[in-house]
C-alpha cells in the first residue's frame, strides 16, 4: 500500500508519546508503523499476540478488539484507519506539533 506523505507532519514535540498496540501477523499493524515512522513519529511498539490481559484492557479501554490500538499522549485514537483519517486531515500534523489534542474514541 502506498501512502502519500504529507510534509506538514515533519516536526513533531520531543515529549509526544505514542504507543501502537499490535500482533505479529497484523497487515494493518504493519501500516500504521509504516506510516508513523514515514512522518518520523517515534513510537512504542507493543506486542500483544500473546498477551491475553493487555488485549482484555484495550478492549475495555476502547471497546475494539482489533489491533492495531494506538495511543496518543495516553489517548486511544484507534486503528489504522483513524490515524490515516487523522494524517489526511492535517490532524496528525497538529497533534505532532502540540497545536491540537487527539480525540479520544474510548467509550
Amino acid at each position: 500500500m502506498s501512502l502519500a506523505l504529507n510534509s506538514a507532519t515533519t516536526h513533531s514535540r520531543l515529549d509526544m508519546n505514542i504507543k501502537l498496540y499490535s500482533t505479529n501477523t497484523c497487515t494493518y499493524c504493519r501500516s500504521a508503523k509504516q506510516l508513523l515512522s514515514e512522518r518520523k513519529l517515534p513510537f512504542e511498539e507493543i506486542d500483544c499476540s500473546d498477551d491475553a490481559e493487555t488485549r482484555q484492557r484495550l478492549v475495555d479501554e476502547t471497546g475494539r478488539r482489533t489491533v492495531p490500538q494506538i495511543y496518543l499522549d495516553g489517548v486511544p485514537i484507534g486503528g489504522y484507519d483513524d490515524l490515516l483519517k487523522l494524517d489526511r486531515s492535517g490532524e496528525l500534523a497538529s497533534i505532532a506539533a502540540g497545536t491540537k489534542k487527539p480525540r479520544s474514541i474510548a467509550l
